[in-house]
């Protein structure tokens, strides 16, 4: 029985290392045109931003930072900034843009749910439309925790998940699916997607080692401020 066990665990293991891969794949497959419509920060990430990198100095990261629209954003506001992505593709389109647009950010290849960055090393972190590309809730909660873990004691980061009050969803309760991203070629690639049910997200967040400061619902998209557990008021 204890064998069975081993194997079964075994097995998960290296199930969700494939489903991790197949992730990774999927991005550096259509990088390209999938950053080159990647072109504007989101009207709730500017809004955190202006709300909490306030001067130049600190640590940013952009995690889950695809072409580093939201890293260009930072980059003004702090000494550092870092893009850090599973897919060495979007890394690349990261990299093109930083040159083309003449600013500074560090791109690190790396899991989410496990960031090879140092405790308490970030200010500032802005973790949108990457939590729900993990595919499973164990890898979802390392991944917050582990964001806990990295913020700075009065860090604040700004996490959101697509969910279920997106109108093109009937659901009301949290599934996996995926959703195709069609090439210029016309040729479709799937990409996995957890669709969030609203409490869903709250409750992974408060369960997790992170603080919710606040959290709302916005064009179908859960968003919080989040801080760590070494939060000073």
């Amino acid at each position: 029985m204890a064998g069975d066990q081993g194997r079964d665990r075994t097995h998960s293991h290296d199930d969700e290392r494939t489903r991790r891969a197949d992730v990774r794949d999927t991005y550096d497959r259509i990088a390209t045109h999938f950053a080159s419509t990647r072109e504007y920060a989101w009207p709730e990430v500017e809004a955190f931003v202006d709300a909490h990198a306030t001067d130049r100095a600190g640590v940013g990261l952009d995690l889950g930072c695809g072409n580093c629209r939201h890293a260009e954003l930072l980059e003004p506001r702090l000494e550092t900034v870092i893009g850090l992505d599973v897919s060495r593709g979007l890394l690349e389109t990261g990299r093109e843009r930083a040159l083309e647009r003449n600013f500074d950010v560090e791109l690190v290849q790396g899991d989410a749910s496990t960031l090879p960055l140092a405790d308490d090393s970030i200010d500032i972190a802005i973790y949108v439309a990457t939590l729900h590309h993990l595919p499973t809730r164990a890898a979802r909660r390392a991944s917050l925790d582990d964001l806990a873990r990295v913020l700075a004691p009065d860090g604040r980061a700004l996490v959101s998940a697509w969910s279920t009050a997106h109108d093109r969803f009937e659901e009301t309760e949290g599934f996996d699916t995926t959703v195709e991203w069609t090439l210029p070629d016309g040729e479709a690639v799937d990409r996995f997607y957890h669709i969030y049910a609203p409490d869903e997200f709250e409750t992974d967040l408060i369960d997790s080692d992170l603080e919710v400061l606040e959290w709302e619902l916005s064009s179908g998209n859960c968003y919080a401020t989040v801080a760590g557990t070494g939060t000073t008021e």
